[in-house]
């Protein structure tokens, strides 16, 4: 592709070593053409590296070297608006709003071959692969819930806890009390997650808690803290530690 019609991106190249983090997103369009030309539309003001359809076809639309505007108002750990420290990966799919579906196997297949590639040029860690909604919780949802998270981790792509799931379940929707949840943030702060924003409390915790359901307990997206969230939470907590 030729990419120079694309003004979506930053023209200043970056340095290799600025390249920190992968970001998964889903396109969240009717159409795959719509979404397409959308990430190349001087117009649109988004934009990505690569684009991956539902058959593993995969573009590249803006180089590495370029921040391609896919990440937005964003954090994660230090790192904030993240285009300038993140490859952006968009998967064709319809969405929350459209139709959500499971990702194909060869849409999967493609991204697993593309990430390794990536994580072995950057070094990027384990914890720095994440979705959009990780790094933008109030605003984002994708790349979602039926985003195979553990399957990408046991491929060395992403980070999963270490808990068996008779466990987990044992201890879903039990409540938690107020110590517990404040551990849970802090937790959760340690994985990379944004904790705190210039808003009150209630407006933007239940969207954190959400979004770290959707990533690690797929299953019940309630938006509270209960105990099986919280296990979930300490175990990557004490992972990341360990890593460290």
């Amino acid at each position: 592709m030729n990419f120079n019609h694309i003004s979506s991106f930053d023209r200043k190249k970056r340095l290799k070593s600025q390249i920190k983090l992968i970001v998964f997103h889903y396109t969240g369009m009717q159409s795959k053409i719509g979404a397409f030309n959308k990430l190349c539309s001087p117009k649109s003001k988004v934009s990505c590296h690569y684009f991956i359809d539902e058959i593993g076809n995969i573009t590249k639309i803006v180089p590495e070297k370029f921040s391609a505007w896919h990440a937005g108002k964003s954090g994660w750990k230090n790192f904030k608006f993240l285009n300038k420290f993140s490859i952006g990966i968009e998967l064709v799919n319809p969405g929350h709003d459209f139709g959500y579906r499971k990702f194909s196997k060869k849409q999967i297949y493609t991204l697993k071959k593309i990430s390794k590639k990536i994580i072995a040029k950057y070094n990027i860690i384990g914890s720095n692969i994440v979705g959009h909604s990780d790094i933008a919780p109030l605003r984002k949802k994708d790349p979602g819930e039926k985003f195979p998270w553990k399957e990408l981790a046991n491929s060395k792509i992403g980070i999963w806890h270490k808990l068996k799931n008779k466990e987990l379940k044992k201890n879903r929707r039990k409540k938690t009390n107020m110590y517990e949840k404040k551990f849970f943030f802090k937790c959760i702060n340690k994985i990379g997650y944004q904790t705190r924003y210039k808003l009150k409390k209630s407006a933007y915790e239940n969207k954190i808690i959400r979004a770290f359901q959707r990533r690690f307990r797929t299953e019940y997206i309630s938006g509270v803290i209960d105990k099986e969230c919280l296990l979930i939470a300490k175990n990557l907590s004490f992972l990341m530690i360990n890593k460290s």
